[in-house]
């Protein structure tokens, strides 16, 4: 993007600070009574948010990719189900803003603008073998019909259209077909029974004969070169957010508690030096993997730069390994240490800050649940194959069951 279509921090930080603080004043109660955040969603709506990556010249806000995900985790440590329940949405028009200028993608554009939202419908459970879909979309006289059902379809519950990944009857090929939400034939479940990140809109969806417009399906193939590692930064951006929220959750308790244990350092827990130096320890943690985090954030905006500068294929295969590499990286220092840090954190408290109407526990479960996502063993293998023997990554998986 040209610097006249992109945003300034300020300026974002303005537009969206104040909603963020909003949403934070609420998390606990939605936490504790599992009610989905439909007015937080509403809010962030009506601000632009979903707009962010859009360029100014087609009327969105023109965050650059860092922007992004720095904004992701400011919303994440407000409230942690919502960059994940956006994670779709972001990854649609990612791939939009990848596929050249066209009056389709205008339309879309416009949808975002308008405020509609997208969520996802990837995964299958069942009787289902490795790489096999289930989800079919079939030729129709005015389109197609799609028929299937997903299990954890994140966002779904607040979108508007449906990012689904299927099988075309015809010829057998792995396609995206967008579905709208608004029609009978999607049936959309609250039925996420995770014991983490449980208000992400996730659920199960169905689909029976459900109506997708006839230029709503295109091949998996065509989809955005470095997809994978945009997918990860959003739960990447999770985890550090939940990491600012410990850190925050941490020093407002120590602060505020009265109680004191006999065998203490201080008359105050705030002037206890174990305590601070566990403080100091969740604070230290929760930087790095912010930092660590927004450093590989430049290695995904220089895919996309690459591919927005017409480079050759080799270029572009060059920024994708890179930036799947310090994804991969930023994966396994975030799986580690927020988690710990959310478990460290109760060393600085006492035994009533396990008390469910303060729902502490929900940073150590969300962090855990989201750390489990694409599985961390495999990323810390392909970071050593590549540093030993070169071997690419992998950029594109599929889950089923083995022979």
């Amino acid at each position: 993007m040209s610097e006249s279509n992109t945003a300034h921090d300020n300026e974002l930080a303005a537009r969206f600070r104040p909603i963020f603080a909003r949403i934070a004043e609420g998390t606990v109660e939605r936490e504790r009574r599992r009610a989905l955040a439909q007015e937080p969603i509403r809010w962030l709506k009506e601000a632009g948010f979903g707009t962010l990556r859009i360029p100014r010249s087609e009327g969105g806000l023109g965050a650059t990719l860092p922007q992004l995900f720095q904004l992701l985790t400011e919303l994440a440590e407000a409230d942690s189900n919502l960059p994940q329940a956006l994670r779709a949405h972001f990854a649609f028009v990612e791939d939009r803003l990848n596929q050249p200028d066209s009056e389709e993608r205008k339309r879309w554009f416009r949808r975002f603008i308008d405020g509609e939202l997208v969520g996802s419908g990837w995964s299958e459970i069942g009787n289902l073998k490795l790489g096999e879909v289930l989800t079919k979309v079939a030729p129709a006289e005015e389109g197609w019909l799609l028929d299937g059902e997903k299990f954890y379809s994140t966002g779904t519950l607040y979108a508007d259209w449906i990012d689904v990944y299927a099988q075309r009857t015809d010829n057998g090929r792995d396609v995206i077909a967008l579905v709208n939400t608004h029609q009978a034939e999607v049936e959309r479940d609250d039925d996420w029974d995770g014991f983490g990140q449980r208000l992400t809109g996730s659920g199960t969806t169905r689909f029976k004969r459900a109506r997708v417009d006839r230029t709503h399906v295109y091949d998996f193939s065509e989809r955005f070169r470095y997809q994978t590692a945009f997918y990860q930064h959003v739960l990447l951006s999770t985890l550090a957010g939940i990491g600012r929220a410990v850190t925050r959750d941490a020093a407002k308790s120590v602060a505020a508690r009265k109680r004191i244990y006999s065998h203490g350092n201080a008359p105050q827990v705030k002037q206890d030096v174990q305590v601070l130096q566990v403080v100091g320890q969740i604070s230290s943690w929760a930087w790095s993997v912010e930092a660590t985090v927004q450093r590989a954030t430049q290695s995904l905006q220089l895919a996309f730069d690459v591919h927005q500068q017409g480079g050759d294929d080799a270029q572009i295969r060059e920024a994708n390994v890179q930036a799947e590499l310090e994804a991969a990286k930023a994966q396994v220092i975030a799986s580690d240490l927020i988690p710990r840090a959310a478990t460290e954190l109760f060393n600085a408290l006492g035994a009533s800050d396990t008390r469910v109407s303060k729902a502490l526990d929900r940073h150590w479960r969300n962090a855990r649940t989201v750390a489990s996502h694409n599985p961390v063993i495999y990323k810390t293998r392909n970071v050593g194959d590549w540093e030993v023997n070169g071997q690419e990554p992998t950029f594109i998986w599929q889950i089923g069951n083995g022979e």
